[in-house]
């Protein structure tokens, strides 16, 4: 009855006050409207208003007239926009210039005055537009003015609090006059109604009979008072047990026991019969109830074999899992299988053997790739049929780890195939440099690391060492294209920051001109060097390579600063800095690459550290040789398992003896070639060259000519005693001279065609000052080219 009365006064309090929102919105609605619409008037037929939106700066003019105006009338804005709806005002000057948003015609085309209302965050809002009309009648432009709505007017403020008051007076009295009516109902029925009593012994009466679960309601002095349904069943019991002690039911001493103890019991597992009970006891008497105790009993017998049935499914399951997890950790066939083996061992069988067919192993796919046995000894029980789905996951897990690795090793051993075929087996001798090297392959796949050793004109050698960023074949052929352009850069006697400038144009090139999506070479790495022996200089040059480390003959270590370029097909066309450094003879050159010094567990720094710290030597010990020093670096700093390629190079250099090398400044006079070439002779002589002296004295001879005619001075001979005789004229010159057939009335071209005849091997090499025409000569005794073979690189 309450609740009653309560709804009816709320009811008529919402109503109040619903009407007097809607009518003071109506009144605040209509007041917005003739607010906007007399200041929009107002502004619009202003004296200036028009001839200030046709001047050149409309915004200067009015702009601060329509903030005044705003801030003293308190709408939300003033804005002017012209015939094409261009702001000129706006409380935002950041709007200003900008279009309106919504129709603008119907006051800047059609002269109508509008009024429109829309719903912002603070309510809704009343939009008022009047066109701004020149003195000859044309239309210029249109003044929008707005305001925003309040929901709630001072009339509801004034009123709401008498609605409220009266609300409060009623059900002031509503609550007196049903609390004294509730009183006398509640002491007659214990605070419950005639329906609500009959309602709860129904309900009490078919949740009792209905539910699963045995209930049993004993007395203090150990008779049963209530026994449901399911208890009857679930006991056994006589149909009249109410009122009878629960000791001459019939029922095992144990059961007994638990039905008449006067401690709780939780889920105490009690045989009755067959069955398997799990017995619950609860005493009534803190609940306001007489001394006894509520036992409830629950059917465990199915439950039992449910939860055998469901430990054993997530026993399997739990060896799904973990065989997820511990299956193809590697891409090695043979360990794959072990795994298989080992986890199925671990619970599941206890022996496996995992059988693989022979085509499997060379390639073949699309086949049947083996066999996966499982046995179980006699102690350990039958397999069941919910064992068959475990082995057939455990099978198909293992067939898809088996497949990848014998793809991944199938794709290793062909891209460690290529990569080995790319580097240098087979280095050519020379005199310049003692040179030992390692290289180390990654764990994860072939990379595209690689290093060189090349033979140059004048008895020089270039050292090489590169990274190509990535694994796989296609950081293997990219290794093996930019090694190839290398050597054939080396072979037009490049500087090189010439060198490494080609080939970084030549990298671009093979980016843009790929397919498209195609992965490109971008991170391709080089240093490159090339050492003199007699002038004991090292010309160096890198691009986005790790600079080298020398070791002086006493042992010190330095790492010198090598001015840093971006990598390979990243320069833009920058030019590319060298250094020239002097290295007393017996001075290791290292070179290595980034997969040396730098991997997940250390930095850059600490690995430079680490590789200054295994290059110094103790004072007053004898220099390491260029293969120890390989081998004391790679202990020091190899890491167990490599995630890139390394590769290490160690130079130690080597002096060409003053008494190799003989040099003659040459005049610009013909008459000079015979005193030249006959000192050179006479050197020849000392050497013990005498069986090839008429060839070189010929060769001097036309190359010395040549220079007289066609070069400018100064021109200079220097004759080299290396692994073969090499001859040298340089001049101030740029032109090259170039090789050609000469016809029965040419003058001249016959001189150098005989040069290339006598001669092993002839060449141009250009210098800062010039050009040097050179030729090599074999010693006698000597094979042409000799190639003996290098040690194939250490793993």
């Amino acid at each position: 009855m309450f609740l009653l009365q309560a709804a009816v006064v709320v009811a008529l309090v919402i109503a109040a006050v619903a009407a007097l929102v809607l009518q003071a919105r109506r009144d605040s609605l209509h007041d917005a409207r003739a607010r906007t619409l007399a200041v929009a008037h107002t502004f619009a037929s202003a004296p200036g208003t028009a001839q200030a939106l046709t001047g050149r700066n409309p915004t200067a003019t009015l702009q601060p007239r329509a903030e005044r105006v705003r801030k003293q009338t308190g709408v939300a804005f003033v804005v002017v926009f012209d015939r094409d709806g261009i702001r000129v005002t706006h409380p935002d000057p950041s709007l200003i210039g900008k279009r309106v948003i919504g129709p603008y015609q119907q006051q800047t085309v059609q002269g109508l005055t509008v009024t429109r209302t829309f719903n912002t965050s603070r309510g809704p809002a009343v939009d008022s537009g009047v066109p701004v009309i020149r003195a000859d009648g044309k239309i210029v432009g249109a003044v929008s003015v707005a305001i925003t709505v309040q929901r709630v007017n001072a009339v509801v403020k004034r009123q709401v609090p008498v609605v409220l008051g009266a609300a409060a007076v009623a059900l002031a009295l509503g609550t007196g006059g049903s609390a004294l009516v509730s009183r006398r109902l509640r002491l007659q029925t214990h605070g419950l109604g005639p329906a609500e009593v009959t309602r709860m012994y129904e309900h009490h009466d078919a949740v009792l009979h209905a539910v699963r679960e045995g209930v049993l309601i004993t007395a203090g002095d150990g008779r049963l008072m209530l026994a449901n349904d399911e208890a009857r069943r679930l006991l056994d019991l006589p149909p009249d047990v109410e009122g009878r002690p629960i000791a001459a039911l019939g029922l095992d001493p144990g059961m007994v026991d638990l039905l008449t103890a006067d401690r709780p019991v939780t889920d105490e597992m009690h045989f009755a019969g067959e069955r398997l009970l799990a017995v619950n006891v609860r005493p009534t008497a803190p609940y306001g109830g007489q001394a006894g105790c509520a036992v409830t009993l629950r059917d465990a017998t199915e439950l039992r074999a449910l939860a055998g049935r469901a430990e054993r499914a997530q026993q399997r399951l739990r060896l799904l899992y973990e065989a997820g997890m511990r299956i193809g950790t590697t891409l090695d066939v043979t360990r794959t299988a072990e795994e298989v083996a080992e986890v199925a061992t671990s619970r599941f069988a206890d022996y496996a053997a995992v059988e693989l067919l022979e085509p499997v192993l060379h390639g073949a796919r699309g086949v049947v790739l083996g066999l996966v046995t499982f046995w179980r000894s006699e102690h350990s029980g039958l397999f069941e049929e919910e064992d068959l789905p475990v082995t057939e996951e455990l099978a198909a897990r293992a067939a898809v780890c088996i497949d990848n690795a014998r793809r991944y090793t199938r794709e290793h051993t062909v891209a460690v195939a290529l990569q080995h075929s790319l580097l240098p087996r087979v280095l050519p001798e020379q005199n310049a440099l003692e040179v030992a090297h390692r290289y180390l392959p990654a764990r994860a796949g072939v990379g595209g690391d690689w290093f060189d050793v090349i033979p140059l004109s004048g008895a020089r050698v270039a050292l090489v060492v590169g990274d190509v960023v990535g694994h796989g074949l296609h950081a293997a052929a990219t290794m093996g294209r930019l090694r190839t352009a290398v050597h054939n850069f080396s072979a037009l006697d490049l500087p090189p920051d010439e060198l490494l400038g080609s080939l970084d144009e030549l990298v671009t090139r093979i980016d843009q001109d790929g397919p498209e999506g195609e992965q490109d070479v971008t991170g391709a790495t080089c240093l490159y060097a090339i050492y003199d022996p007699v002038d004991q200089q090292v010309t160096l040059a890198r691009a986005g390579h790790p600079g080298p480390a020398l070791v002086h003959p006493d042992g010190t270590v330095v790492l010198p600063d090598i001015p840093g370029s971006p990598p390979l097909g990243l320069g833009g066309g920058l030019p590319i800095e060298t250094v020239e450094l002097r290295l007393p003879e017996g001075t290791s050159l290292v070179l290595f690459t980034d997969g040396l010094i730098e991997t997940r567990e250390r930095d850059i720094d600490t690995g430079l550290a680490l590789l200054r710290q295994a290059l110094t030597q103790p004072p007053h010990t004898p220099t390491r040789d260029p293969e120890h020093t390989c081998q004391a670096v790679f202990d020091a700093l190899r890491p167990d398992h490599p995630r890139d390629d390394i590769a290490l190079l160690v130079a130690r250099t080597r002096l060409l003896h003053p008494t190799q090398v003989a040099a003659w400044d040459v005049p610009q006079d013909p008459a000079a070639v015979r005193r030249v070439r006959d000192g050179a002779g006479r050197r020849l002589e000392v050497w013990g060259l005498e069986e090839i002296a008429f060839t070189t004295e010929l060769i001097i001879s036309e190359l010395i000519t040549n220079a007289i005619r066609y070069g400018t001075e100064p021109i200079r001979l220097r004759l080299l005693r290396d692994r073969s005789l090499i001859c040298e004229v340089a001049d101030g010159s740029s032109t090259s001279p170039r090789l050609r057939r000469a016809t029965a009335t040419d003058e001249g071209g016959r001189g150098l065609f005989l040069v290339a005849q006598f001669a092993q091997r002839w060449g141009t090499r250009y210098t800062p000052r010039g050009k040097i025409i050179w030729t090599e000569q074999a010693l006698p005794g000597v094979p042409d080219d000799p190639a003996p073979s290098w040690p194939t690189p250490h793993p």
